[in-house]
């Protein structure tokens, strides 16, 4: 879901070294696999779960606290192994340009097609988060977002906001831990749901603390690995604490998404999940099923109601592991069959 990098070799668990520009690190691209099967569980249920089915709904909540400042964190790394953030002035209009291309294009392709399926379907089939119209759907879909009918394209413009705060921030000498502190301080603020941006506050810390890591990764990474019982210890307090009601919603997603970062980070680098080549499989399509998972599951939902299997506890569990599977299948499916066809889809779309 970040910048694509050709694929190299991983860094062996413990280096110090920097990674050159223009490399994709299979540590980053096995945890992208593994987030991204947590980001479609936590899309089958779009707004609730059937009545009588208790337990997924405290499981969403605990994935929410981390698996998308997850995503941040490791689009942040990648955004300082490429050397965007190091490019002169004089680049940035084409940097701005690119990632325009890369991220703002899609979430506005995206966004619309999400739209108009939506307004097509519910004509015949049930359809979560029904828009307000076409107009009332544009108005929510761009500027009025805390009722968007696809809200789930916020990280690709989240993202961009990301790059294109850092890149001068960058340059007038703030360095990584003033955007750390910056995005502490982004936590405090209450900022409007327009545009995303009340999005982009909660999350600008998570990018920023890829930034941090990435720079000091010869050190960090190790201590990830060494601390990896005490890191999932608190990661897993924190999660405790967060469904138990002891820390509310923004203040869980901080905690526990800092914390995730040398758990799960950690995780990865280290046997048997190192050795693991699912996860590879899965990051290398992250972004198409990041960008393509609702459509499916919505679409499949509507198919398996349409067909008399209803949404209910009863039926639940063919629900979660049949949504699931069309989250993750068909957008991978369509990538390859279809948009590897049309080289600017393609490129978007990797």
């Amino acid at each position: 879901m970040s910048q694509t990098l050709p694929l190299q070799a991983p860094l062996a668990p413990s280096s110090a070294a920097q990674a050159p520009a223009r490399t994709r690190r299979l540590d980053i691209e096995r945890a992208k696999g593994i987030a991204i099967l947590l980001v479609v569980f936590g899309h089958i249920v779009a707004q609730r779960a059937p009545a009588g089915v208790e337990w997924y709904e405290p499981v969403r909540y605990a994935i929410y606290r981390f698996h998308m400042p997850f995503f941040l964190y490791l689009s942040g790394t990648v955004v300082v192994l490429s050397g965007l953030l190091a490019r002169p002035p004089s680049a940035w209009p084409g940097v701005v340009r690119a990632r325009a291309e890369r991220l703002l294009l899609p979430f506005f392709l995206l966004g619309l097609m999400i739209l108009l399926a939506k307004l097509a379907a519910m004509q015949v089939v049930y359809v979560d988060n029904v828009p307000d119209g076409f107009w009332g759907g544009l108005r929510d879909l761009f500027w009025t977002t805390e009722r968007s009918p696809a809200v789930t394209v916020w990280y690709l413009a989240v993202l961009f906001l990301c790059t294109v705060v850092s890149l001068p921030l960058m340059r007038l000498g703030i360095g990584a831990g003033g955007l750390v502190a910056l995005g502490l301080l982004l936590q405090l603020v209450e900022v409007p749901p327009v545009a995303y941006l009340d999005r982009f506050a909660s999350h600008f810390l998570f990018f920023a603390a890829g930034l941090w890591v990435a720079e000091r990764q010869g050190t960090l990474l190790p201590a990830f690995e060494r601390g990896q019982w005490l890191w999932w210890l608190l990661f897993g307090a924190a999660l405790g604490l967060a469904l138990a009601g002891v820390l509310e919603a923004r203040q869980a997603l901080v905690v526990c998404g800092l914390l995730a970062i040398p758990a799960l980070h950690g995780m990865v680098r280290l046997p048997p999940v190192s050795s693991w080549s699912w996860p590879l499989f899965f990051g290398r399509y992250a972004m198409a099923i990041y960008l393509f998972n609702t459509l499916a599951i919505g679409g499949t939902k509507a198919l398996l109601i349409a067909a008399g299997i209803g949404w209910t506890a009863e039926h639940f569990w063919i629900h979660a592991i049949l949504l699931t599977l069309a989250g993750v299948a068909l957008p991978i499916a369509f990538k390859r069959w279809v948009l590897r066809r049309v080289r600017p889809l393609d490129r978007m779309t990797d």
